[in-house]
């Protein structure tokens, strides 16, 4: 009898296992539970699938799809698809949902620039209760003939929403692109005109600068917006408006009040008359906006930073290439350092010198701007309170910069810091690989030394300030433009 009872467990043994192992094929995430194996990370995967001669922006592209895959996750608020009809259509009309109200507007400068113009979208949203629909950057720094490359293969969305606990669209989620410029699939857009009513001596809408409508196409009717939008109003000198003085536009009394006294102007391809539409409501440039000051991003209270850019992260992939480069220069291979963790504290640098020529003046270029021996010793300022305050020691440093001087670049390897190589950074990732990969190196120093006035720095400091574990981010800014303007 005994002996029976053990044949029945064991039987019932080896029929539970053979079905688990049954299960495990039909199931892969069930098999690495059983296996007791470690589960592979989406963009590890993207990574592995993709050969060492594969683009990383390839790899980018893949992995925004698998995040985006339309056919799982539709229980999700979040999903793209719960703030749509459904699948990308031809025509954006009709992939809006009656029971949502949507907001979208465009770029129209440097990137840096534009991903703040972005983030205060996105603010101006959260406070609207709108659906923010980002635009694809444009390409307005690096050339024409490069292809414009979409918000969410640079930032990681997914992870976006969840901090926000906000759906945020893209365009490529709601229409079907790139679409044809033919004027018959053209569709019209009442838009609110920002641009005019700050910029005193403006004769168009911000907009009509741009390209970035060719890969949505619409046309556009603007209507001009009230001046009380301005920050400080009859001040043609500041062309910022505020943020709270913007959102009542996105609702009815407030479009119905300027609309007694604004008219919308028609389009410049089908000559359409529209008033602002209420269902998407658009602006034409949003760059300068602000809660309280101008500029504000380089003011800790900024209420676009501390609520949306911040939480702005980049894609894993992008950052995994930028720490490849980062083990690169520092002479480290992937066989000695194959994770993020691995790679020692920096110091990053961002010194912008190019079109802030311009703004020298009468002053030498060789005195407006700041030494070497200025930046080394703000570099050596934070060497130091990190090991004082954070017992960080930071002795690797790694320039950044848009300087071409061959005389500059060698006083900077004088002083033993390293500069990152982007000799096939084009023809391996493409054309927006140089500044993007800068970027997240800047933004993954222990510390942080940036120039004063440029938006590249003020959002590198950002993030290493916020970033860093438990605020142990250090930063400095050199300030330019005299001679011994950073003396203190």
């Amino acid at each position: 009898m005994l002996a029976y009872k053990r044949t029945l467990v064991l039987f019932a043994a080896l029929l539970l296992t053979s079905s688990l192992l049954l299960l495990s094929f039909w199931h892969p995430n069930l098999s690495f539970t059983l296996l007791n194996e470690p589960e592979a990370t989406p963009e590890a995967a993207i990574i592995a699938s993709n050969g060492p001669n594969t683009p990383a922006s390839q790899a980018v592209v893949d992995e925004t799809n698998e995040l985006f895959d339309y056919d799982t996750g539709l229980d999700d608020p979040l999903h793209p698809y719960a703030s749509l009809v459904g699948a990308p259509t031809s025509r954006f009309r009709d992939n809006l949902r009656p029971d949502k109200k949507y907001m979208t507007s465009w770029i129209s400068a440097g990137w840096t620039n534009d991903v703040m113009t972005y983030g205060n979208l996105l603010y101006l949203a959260l406070i609207s209760d709108r659906i923010p629909i980002l635009p694809m950057f444009t390409p307005s720094h690096i050339g024409g003939g490069v292809p414009p490359i979409a918000f969410g293969e640079v930032f990681d969305l997914p992870r976006l929403r969840k901090l926000l606990g906000k759906p945020i669209l893209e365009w490529r989620d709601v229409k079907v692109l790139p679409v044809s410029y033919e004027p018959e699939d053209t569709e019209d857009l009442g838009c609110w005109n920002l641009w005019q009513t700050v910029q005193y001596r403006e004769a168009i809408p911000r907009f009509l600068y741009l390209h970035c409508s060719r890969s949505i196409s619409p046309d556009i009717s603007y209507t001009q917006m009230p001046e009380t939008v301005k920050l400080i109003p009859h001040f043609e000198h500041d062309p910022h408006a505020s943020f709270w003085q913007l959102a009542p536009y996105a609702y009815p009394d407030a479009r119905n009040a300027a609309l007694a006294n604004f008219k919308p102007q028609p389009s410049p391809l089908h000559n359409a008359t529209l008033p602002p539409d209420e269902h998407m409501v658009c602006y034409d440039y949003l760059y300068y906006v602000c809660g309280s000051q101008p500029y504000e991003y380089d003011y800790d209270y900024s209420p676009a930073w501390n609520n949306v850019v911040q939480h702005m992260h980049w894609v894993p992939s992008l950052q995994e290439l930028a720490d490849k480069y980062v083990r690169t220069a520092m002479g480290i291979s992937d066989e000695v350092s194959p994770s993020l963790a691995a790679t020692p504290p920096y110091i990053s640098i961002h010194i912008r010198h190019g079109d802030f020529k311009d703004w020298c003046g009468v002053v030498p270029v060789a005195d407006c701007f700041a030494s070497i021996d200025v930046i080394a010793r703000r570099v050596r300022e934070v060497q130091m309170e990190l090991h004082d305050k954070h017992n960080i020691r930071a002795d690797t440093v790694i320039m950044t910069s848009d300087e071409r001087d061959p005389d500059w670049w060698a006083s900077v390897e004088e002083m033993g810091w390293l500069r990152i190589d982007h000799t096939h950074t084009i023809e391996r990732y493409g054309d927006w690989y140089p500044v993007f990969i800068d970027a997240v190196i800047q933004s993954g120093g222990a510390g942080f030394v940036g120039t004063d006035r440029s938006t590249m720095s003020i959002l590198a400091r950002r993030r290493v300030q916020s970033w860093r574990k438990s605020g142990t981010g250090v930063v400095r800014t050199i300030k330019w433009g005299t001679v011994g303007a950073d003396d203190h």
